[in-house]
């Protein structure tokens, strides 16, 4: 969503790049630069203007004037704004002293309310509570349908004693999802309510009502990330009637321009609490400001990342790869396989290299990333025998075939594949050599062991021990020739016929050489 933000962002920091001092034209052609990217990404006018003005105060004031470098400061200054229009520090979720705590969705039709219901309780569940899903959209078709099945999909409960479809009261029926959850004693209660296509009193009025009858905790303002300058009427249209604590941004996966992101936390002075980034119940996460700036200036989310790779890495198992590295022991095709299931956990490959530092820079190629990629090595791998996965030097023309029509893939192939699989295998024993660390000029094209004509890891060959070169000096010349004549004449003959086997060694008779009949004893 970020990427021509991104982009246009990167490119302003780039004409800084060495230079010593900033003059106040650089700043002002840099803020000018700033202004219009922002503007371009949908951003509200009054976002734009305060961020501008605040990033040009403190460019010309002396913590760039006096800094070593005046373009990184620039871009500290920048960094440190974006994390302050998208609402700054994080916050947690407010539970109630006495459980249950109630949690209310509103928003516009069409913006994902339901589905964000089932990503939430999923994510409350997994935090170890016990959530409840009231559905009280009883406005549109199949709403009621719809958030039982993601409350199956979820594992999640869902109190639905109305069909919908216009049918029943949905102030009713929040009352008795309440009742029941208080029963029943869950711990968490997401009420799901009706959206309209555009802000009306009628729908005001109705979540109004909900929420002075359950009293919510928290009621969460879901936002369509991608509705563009219209998110800024629409979240205090809503601030107004229903007076939200919080805001969920949803379809941040999507390409279009995300001033709404930019815009809502500091127009409304509420903080964005979740984002929502896919389609999967898994792709929901808490909103950091400060990630999302970084995502944004093209200095990736480490953090994020570490997260995702501790939820869905093993402890034992990378306990156990570690070990196996340290120990110096070779990297298995099994080892391979494991390895890339543990990271199809952590979700789209895509979204996961774009966390990377400096993603922006290789996004054509992240885009053109065929995901199935991942599966179909799977399935190569699948279709080896347990013995052909621990030792696949055991992996021959045939086996390849074998392997190739078992996975519905080409010779070619597995050839790639196995050539792959050699080269991570040197990788961790270099690794397993340098203590973890990774070798000396990496393994990009040409650091690859054997990967280049002229690789830098080849060692050079020993020199060649031969004789030594004759001397320029006659006297010192005439000498060497005369040792070596000397050393010939003391060394014995070698025996006739004993390079085939056939001679009696040194002291042998050059005369006694064997017969016709002694000869065909050797054939026999």
């Amino acid at each position: 969503m970020f990427a021509s933000l991104s982009d246009r962002l990167t490119a302003t920091f780039r004409n800084l790049r060495g230079k010593g001092r900033l003059s106040e034209q650089d700043i002002t052609t840099t803020v000018s630069e700033i202004r219009r990217a922002l503007l371009e990404a949908d951003v509200a006018l009054p976002v734009v203007r305060e961020f501008t003005a605040a990033v040009r105060e403190r460019a010309l004031g002396a913590e760039v004037s006096s800094a070593l470098n005046p373009g990184q400061q620039i871009v500290k200054i920048v960094n440190s704004e974006l994390v302050e229009i998208l609402g700054g520090q994080a916050r947690d979720l407010r539970f109630a002293k006495r459980p249950p705590t109630v949690i209310m969705l509103a928003g516009l039709q069409g913006a994902g309310k339901t589905t964000l219901a089932g990503k939430l309780a999923k994510w409350l569940k997994d935090q170890g509570q016990t959530p409840l899903l009231v559905a009280s959209d009883l406005q549109r078709p199949n709403a009621v349908t719809q958030l039982q099945v993601v409350g199956e999909r979820a594992g999640v409960p869902v109190w639905a004693p109305e069909p919908g479809n216009g049918v029943g009261d949905p102030i009713e029926v929040a009352r008795s999802g309440l009742a029941h959850a208080q029963d029943k004693l869950y711990s968490v209660v997401i009420v799901d309510t009706a959206g309209r296509l555009g802000v009306d009193s009628e729908m005001m009025a109705q979540a109004a009502a909900i929420k002075d009858v359950v009293q919510p905790d928290e009621t969460l303002f879901v936002l369509d990330a991608m509705i563009g300058q219209d998110a800024v009427a629409t979240a205090q249209a809503f601030q107004e009637g229903v007076d939200f604590t919080g805001v969920v941004l949803t379809k941040l996966d999507g390409d279009a321009r995300g001033g709404a992101a930019l815009s809502v936390a500091k127009v409304t002075g509420r903080p964005v609490l979740f984002a929502s980034t896919g389609e999967k119940l898994t792709d929901f996460e808490r909103f950091h400001a400060d990630r999302m700036a970084s995502r944004i200036l093209d200095m990736g989310d480490i953090l994020t990342l570490i997260e995702q790779a501790e939820r869905a890495f093993d402890q034992d198992e990378a306990e156990r790869m570690a070990a196996k590295v340290a120990g110096g022991e070779d990297f298995t095709l099994q080892d391979f396989l494991d390895q890339m299931q543990q990271l199809k956990k952590m979700g789209s490959m895509k979204k996961v290299l774009g966390m990377l530092p400096g993603a922006g820079q290789m996004r054509e190629a992240l885009e053109n990333f065929d995901e199935r990629e991942v599966d179909r090595i799977e399935a190569m791998v699948r279709s080896m025998t347990p013995q052909e996965r621990a030792n696949p030097k055991i992996i021959n023309g045939s086996r390849r075939s074998r392997i190739a029509r078992g996975s519905g893939t080409t010779v070619t192939e597995i050839n790639q594949l196995m050539e792959r699989f050699e080269q991570a295998k040197t990788m961790m024993r270099q690794m397993a050599r340098s203590g973890g660390k990774m070798p000396p000029g990496g393994f990009g094209p040409g650091g690859l062991p054997g990967g280049g004509k002229k690789s830098k890891g080849r060692m050079a060959p020993p020199p060649k021990k031969g004789k030594k070169g004759k001397s320029g000096n006659p006297a010192k010349r005439a000498k060497q020739e005369a040792e070596a004549l000397r050393k010939a004449a003391e060394q014995p003959a070698a025996p006739t016929g004993s390079s085939f086997g056939l001679g009696g060694g040194a002291g042998a008779d050059p005369d006694a050489v064997p017969d016709l009949e002694d000869l065909q004893k050797y054939l026999r």
